[in-house]
């Protein structure tokens, strides 16, 4: 698997990237803008449970999500994080990661919004226990916050050496239902993209 992006700037790369293969195809930047949006916190610790990952990630859902969400469409997001310990000699070594699959839904019928979350794509069945929110802020806010992800286990992570953590989020149209899967590959009114990496500061324990 590839690595994930190393420096705070290549988020703002790949957006540029996002944005000269969607003009090559025609694209008009006046009809649709990449929501980038912003991890504001990322936090990890080694504790005897495990490395443990919290974060916040800033953003506004584009209208076109907004009007699937509110027709029932459910929309899945991802956050991703891989530890890297630095080599001298070789390229840096990848010793943790990990995959956090979130599913937002509204309910129209009972006006009220789930989400889900599991380690693995969750599947259209639904069968992944989920949490029940009364308003769309709050659901939002849910998904925004990771607090105590267990993202490797403790013996992973060497105190004596370097290393870094590269965090990801996105919203993951791979898993829309085939039809909106067409009309959302390559249109940038569907892209939400948060990346940042940083050096682990960890307690010998």
């Amino acid at each position: 698997m590839h690595r994930l992006l190393r420096r705070p700037d290549r988020a703002l790369f790949l957006a540029l990237v996002c944005a000269v293969l969607l003009a090559g195809a025609g694209w008009r930047p006046a009809a649709a803008q990449v929501q980038m949006a912003e991890v504001t916190q990322l936090q990890v610790e080694r504790t005897e449970e495990g490395v443990l990952l919290s974060a916040a990630v800033r953003f506004e859902l584009p209208q076109v999500v907004d009007d699937a969400l509110a027709k029932g469409i459910p929309m899945y997001f991802l956050a991703e994080a891989a530890i890297y310990r630095d080599r001298w000699y070789w390229t840096d070594k990848r010793v943790a990661f990990a995959t956090r699959h979130m599913r937002l839904s509204y309910q129209p019928l009972t006006r009220r919004w789930r989400l889900q979350v599991s380690s693995a794509p969750i599947g259209h069945s639904g069968l992944v226990l989920g949490q029940m929110f009364d308003s769309r802020e709050e659901a939002l806010a849910a998904v925004q916050r990771v607090s105590g992800w267990r993202i490797a286990d403790a013996s992973a992570v060497d105190p004596e050496s370097t290393h870094t953590i590269d965090f990801r989020f996105r919203l993951d149209v791979s898993q829309l239902p085939r039809p909106f899967q067409i009309g959302a590959v390559g249109q940038a009114e569907w892209i939400i993209l948060a990346v940042r990496n940083q050096r682990l500061v960890l307690d010998p324990k």
